[in-house]
């Protein structure tokens, strides 16, 4: 072989080499195949973020739409948020866990064989005509035959996800300007640990990485590299999401966020202050491990332990008056406090603002909602929300921005904060002037039932902050399948409180009727045993869930369908109106007390009366003058 021959040789090898290596870095791959399950919220993946997985986006494009989406549920009561995605076609809906801490979104499907009972039907792939899975190929991992691309994911409590990557189309609701988007997905078919045994369908993964929803439809080009979170406020819950971009409202403050940082929406945390006192923190504490993580699946707020004793100490000097108690869970050392009253909207009085200072000198104020949470077994108490981290890092839950709309600005590498009333915010978002919807969303295709739409006689599900709910009824029309027997509809009452997420002691069959194989029922909803009203969250996801139809029954009871809910509000009471019954009870009672005072004090003067007026036998008789006769018996 002459030279030249060897050259040429030696030219393609490197050129084969090179052009391997170019492709592992350069391919957009669907499940980091070289790097372990992303686990969240506190133990994290040790590798670097991958380039392609943060790459700068620059979209040039202008007015593209945005999905204007609800968010459900309450962080502390359910200990998540959830947002309704539907998924092929025709669409099947479901309610999904809303997390910037995770990139892959996955539901239970119908081929799964260890898949908790959840909110909704499991995802059946046969029933969507646009449903594929995504076949074996260099870019993802493989199940053990080669043929189909699969994913695993573990998190930190031990719970995990396994299943099929597939693709089909998905739908943002009937207020989204956006169409309906082909997209990628973990079809489920294993889950375990709170994965199994929570309501909520599956995760809807807005972290950074290439399954992510948000970045999915980025590089489609059909929103902006942006969107915005916003949880209600304590004891409300609900609140709104935007993927897509919308215009920063004035007062929004921002931080810095490195994407090359870690792999998770960080912010640059230098400093905490407490009633205007600065804590004097050094910077460094908070850029320990990860930094400062923003995480919407985490519930609470978690600081390296000097500051977490900086905080604690700070907030106990500034609340004399409130007595420190243990808390609800003997288990875990909780920081509680008795003496600030019920009223939520009143905690501001008794607690301090803290406030968070970013590296630009801007500040974030937390009000008391934003780091405490209310004690669940002694009226009028507060916890801190705040504990100290195992590791160095600061992970800000959920809970750190309630009633506040958070930006996650990923195109400028920023995340926007702004104190507002979320639900209001939802309403602003849900505008009559706001763009038709693009694609209607159908309910699922199922075994379970469907309801026809209902009307609803309240509004209160409009009313903004907190509110009281005695009771709420809903009629529902059943067609029984067998008309030969009467269905045990006392049985209904526990599958109407699953679906609820309440107790079947609150769910009472008020009245029924019934015309051949019609039946129409009254249910009503009241409150929990010891309490005076259903609680805000609750009351909301009911209202909610009958507004929208999303009421189902199992098969068994025949087809039906929703005709009419009512809330009624539980007016707050007047002095009188709470103490009319003591009142009428003291009146009779003094009455009562009166009359038989007067009786012995009768009783009394006329015993002394005959004892003045009594004498012996042997007693002295006064000699009484005779009376002179009158004129006519002296002349007789």
């Amino acid at each position: 072989m002459d030279r030249a021959s060897l050259l040429l040789i030696l030219l393609l090898f490197i050129t084969t080499v090179s052009i391997f290596f170019f492709d592992l870095t350069t391919a957009d791959e669907l499940d980091l195949t070289a790097e372990s399950p992303m686990i969240f919220p506190l133990s994290y993946s040790s590798l670097p973020p991958r380039v392609e997985d943060i790459r700068r986006r620059r979209l040039h494009q202008s007015q593209l739409p945005n999905a204007h989406m609800k968010l459900y549920d309450d962080l502390l009561s359910n200990g998540y948020y959830t947002t309704r995605l539907w998924i092929g076609t025709p669409p099947q809906e479901f309610a999904l866990i809303v997390d910037t801490g995770s990139t892959v979104t996955y539901v239970p499907c119908s081929t799964c064989k260890q898949c908790g009972k959840h909110q909704d039907p499991k995802f059946q792939p046969e029933l969507s005509s646009s449903y594929q899975a995504l076949k074996c190929n260099p870019d993802c991992n493989c199940d053990d035959e080669g043929k189909l691309c699969v994913y695993e994911r573990r998190y930190a409590e031990m719970s995990s996800s396994s299943g099929v990557l597939s693709e089909d189309l998905i739908s943002f609701g009937n207020e989204s300007q956006l169409s309906p988007q082909r997209a990628v997905f973990g079809c489920e078919n294993v889950e375990t640990g709170d994965l199994f045994s929570q309501r909520a369908d599956g995760i809807m993964g807005l972290g950074r990485g290439k399954l992510s929803v948000v970045d999915q439809l980025v590089d489609k080009g059909v929103i902006e590299d942006t969107f915005s979170l916003c949880y209600g406020g304590m004891e409300v819950g609900g609140g709104a999401m935007v993927l897509g971009k919308i215009s920063p409202p004035a007062g929004m403050v921002f931080s810095h966020s490195d994407p090359f940082r870690s792999p998770y929406y960080n912010i640059d945390l230098k400093q905490m202050h407490v009633a205007g006192k600065s804590l004097k923190l050094n910077p460094k504490v908070f850029n320990g491990k990860h930094g400062t993580v923003l995480d919407s699946g985490t519930t609470y707020a978690y600081f390296p332990k000097e500051a977490f004793i900086a905080i604690k100490a700070a907030v106990i000097k500034e609340i004399p008056s409130l007595k420190r108690i243990h808390g609800p869970d003997p288990n875990y050392d909780d920081v509680c406090f008795s003496g600030a009253g019920r009223d939520v909207a009143e905690i501001h009085n008794f607690f301090p603002e803290i406030a968070m200072e970013f590296g630009n000198g801007q500040k974030l104020i937390l009000s008391p909602e934003n780091y405490l949470f209310r004690h669940t077994k002694v009226r009028g108490a507060y916890c801190l929300g705040i504990f100290p981290d195992r590791d160095s890092t600061t992970l800000l839950g959920g809970i750190v921005v309630r009633n506040t709309l958070v930006t996650y600005d990923r195109e400028n590498d920023k995340l926007g904060f702004l104190k507002t009333n979320c639900s209001d915010l939802w309403r602003r978002l849900a505008a009559p002037d706001s763009p038709a919807p693009t694609s209607p969303v159908s309910q699922n295709k199922s075994s379970s039932i469907s309801p026809s739409p209902a009307t609803s006689e309240s509004s209160t599900t409009d009313l903004p902050g907190v509110f009281r709910v005695g009771v709420i009824t809903f009629e529902v029309s059943i067609s029984v399948n067998n008309s030969s027997q009467k269905p045990e509809f006392s049985e209904m009452a526990d599958f109407i409180a699953h679906e609820l997420d309440i107790k079947s002691s609150q769910v009472h069959l008020l009245n029924i009727s019934s015309r051949g194989n019609e039946y129409r029922l009254k249910w009503g909803i009241f409150p929990a045993e010891s309490s005076e009203y259903i609680s805000n969250t609750t009351a909301l996801n009911i209202m909610l869930l009958l507004k929208e139809n999303r009421l189902r029954l199992p098969g068994q009871f025949g087809s039906y369908k929703l005709l009419e809910w009512k809330a009624e509000q539980k007016q707050k009471q007047s002095w009188w109106e709470k103490h009319v019954f003591g009142v009428v009870a003291g009146v009779v009672i003094s009455l009562l007390v009166t009359s038989a005072m007067i009786k012995l004090v009768l009783v009394w003067r006329r015993r002394k009366q005959e004892e003045a007026t009594y004498e012996p036998v042997s007693a002295a008789v006064k000699e009484q003058e005779l009376q002179p006769l009158s004129s006519d018996t002296s002349n007789a």
